[in-house]
């Protein structure tokens, strides 16, 4: 397989953690991406600073795109960027997607990904779940969508915040096809 090229999509939702988690992983497993495109919502950075208590989201090796930047080059699926991964997915982000409501780069990334037949993963973090939300999952995964909720293992014995989150982010990461060093039930 081939260099991935992936979106990485941050929205206002509560888990900045789990953003940056994503990050710290991609960074560390470069070898096995050609490509990584940032969009953050405004509501992302606030959340960032608020929750982890900086502003360094932007510090990573990564290209960052405005949130209404129709020329990034995921915009269209002739950049072929493969994968998609909206780390935190808000239910208000969840929904412009299972509606085709692609009013900022977010929402049209997740578009593409969809009309391409490509890997979009949206890992929602609310609780608790309306119909409403229920029914945008449902809609996001019979498009071809992956709803992968920010719900934690605690079978590897997490120790930190952090390692709690990590077992998410693990789980992402492998539903992205990447490979990492991770807890394996029984192995």
């Amino acid at each position: 397989m081939g260099k991935r090229k992936i979106v990485i999509a941050v929205t206002g939702a509560s888990g900045a953690i789990y953003a940056k988690l994503m990050l710290d992983n991609l960074t560390a497993l470069e070898a096995q991406i050609a490509s990584v495109g940032v969009v953050m919502s405004d509501n992302a950075r606030e959340v960032w600073q608020y929750e982890l208590g900086n502003d360094l989201y932007d510090s990573y090796p990564f290209d960052f795109y405005h949130k209404m930047d129709f020329n990034a080059p995921f915009a269209s699926g002739s950049a072929k960027f493969d994968t998609m991964i909206i780390i935190p997915c808000s239910m208000g982000t969840l929904g412009r997607i299972a509606h085709g409501i692609s009013n900022d780069l977010i929402s049209r990334a997740a578009d593409v990904m969809l009309k391409e037949r490509r890997k979009l993963i949206a890992v929602v973090r609310d609780t608790p779940l309306n119909l409403i939300h229920i029914n945008n999952m449902k809609a996001v995964t019979e498009a071809g969508g992956i709803i992968c909720p920010a719900s934690p293992s605690f079978y590897a014995l997490p120790k930190t915040i952090e390692d709690v989150a990590q077992t998410v982010v693990s789980r992402v990461v492998d539903l992205a096809g990447l490979e990492q060093d991770s807890f394996r039930w029984n192995e």
